[in-house]
């Protein structure tokens, strides 16, 4: 099987649909995006906890423990370094 849930693949196939079809945005129920971002925190939530139990551990060992692609742990690991720096 693949590597995981790639977050980052996730969120650019949803945005493209949504900048891209009028029709798609008429269709979807609004409640779908509020899942996914509730979806988001709970994940983020997990690597945060992840992180604090095992500092010095790299986004391969974050993707092997929650079940993530490589590329999606990274992704979710730059995003909450970059949202504490601010």
């Amino acid at each position: 099987m693949g590597e995981g849930v790639d977050p980052t693949k996730m969120c650019q196939s949803l945005m493209d649909k949504v900048t891209q079809s009028k029709q798609l945005r008429s269709v979807t129920d609004p409640d779908l995006l509020v899942l996914f971002e509730d979806w988001l925190d709970e994940l983020e939530g997990e690597v945060m906890a992840y992180q604090e139990q095992h500092p010095e551990s790299d986004a391969a060992e974050l993707s092997d423990h929650l079940g993530l692609s490589r590329s999606g742990a990274a992704f979710l690991v730059a995003k909450l370094r970059r949202e504490n720096e601010t």
